[in-house]
């Protein structure tokens, strides 16, 4: 079953001869249960693409559907709860709340988001799994880029969305990390029936997608 699905959307900015085309007529569908990889160069249309998808931004033309409802042209409250409750984000800027601990990070999705996330066994796991355990008393200037990069991951799957959207996710990791996080969001997808996006130059990821699409010039197309 689909749960995100993108029909001839495209997004103009600007207008005039400053005007410039991001997305070209995008036809897009990600199901429950599968890894999707979105590669392409940089300006390509990657992150305009992540942020329409993500109901960060509306598309000029085109629908966006979420479990079969169109959500392109939400009111700004509306996107808000979406994402709250559906979406999980895993941006390369890590959006980590500078003087809270790794910890505190957590309690601050509960504060948010009161029901329906992880569990505290689950989340225990999820962390060591990361190999953040040790981190749990640490502020983000305390640690490394890849150590925030998976505490951001672990921040975004324990809110327990049913879509995750992501970033360059592996950029500041080693390959044996890449092999660790590559294979919990297989296992995430398959076993907990999740759909899983990831924008990505990090070709290490690509034996973990069941798609891969090639974003050129803001047109898509899936590899075959």
């Amino acid at each position: 079953m689909a749960a995100i699905s993108l029909k001839g959307v495209s997004k103009i900015y600007g207008k005039g001869i400053a005007q410039v085309t991001a997305l070209k007529d995008i036809n897009f569908t990600a199901d429950k249960g599968e890894v999707v990889l979105i590669v392409g160069p940089s300006g390509a249309g990657k992150s305009t693409f992540l942020t329409i998808a993500g109901a960060l931004q509306k598309p000029t033309t085109g629908t966006v559907m979420i479990d079969n409802k169109d959500v392109s042209h939400l009111s700004d409250k509306e996107a808000n709860n979406l994402r709250l409750e559906k979406i999980g984000f895993v941006l390369q800027a890590y959006n980590l709340v500078p003087y809270l601990t790794v910890k505190e990070q957590f309690l601050l999705v509960d504060k948010v988001k009161k029901q329906n996330n992880m569990s505290h066994e689950a989340l225990t796991d999820l962390i060591k799994q990361l190999g953040i355990d040790m981190l749990v008393n640490k502020y983000p200037n305390e640690i490394s880029g890849g150590q925030k990069q998976r505490v951001a991951i672990a921040r975004a799957l324990y809110a327990n969305p049913a879509i995750i959207l992501a970033d360059e996710p592996t950029a500041a990791l080693d390959s044996k990390k890449v092999e660790e996080v590559g294979q919990l969001f297989k296992d995430l997808a398959q076993k907990q029936n999740k759909a899983l996006i990831i924008v990505t130059h990090d070709m290490r990821l690509h034996k973990y997608a069941n798609k891969t699409y090639q974003m050129l010039d803001g047109q898509l197309h899936e590899e075959k």
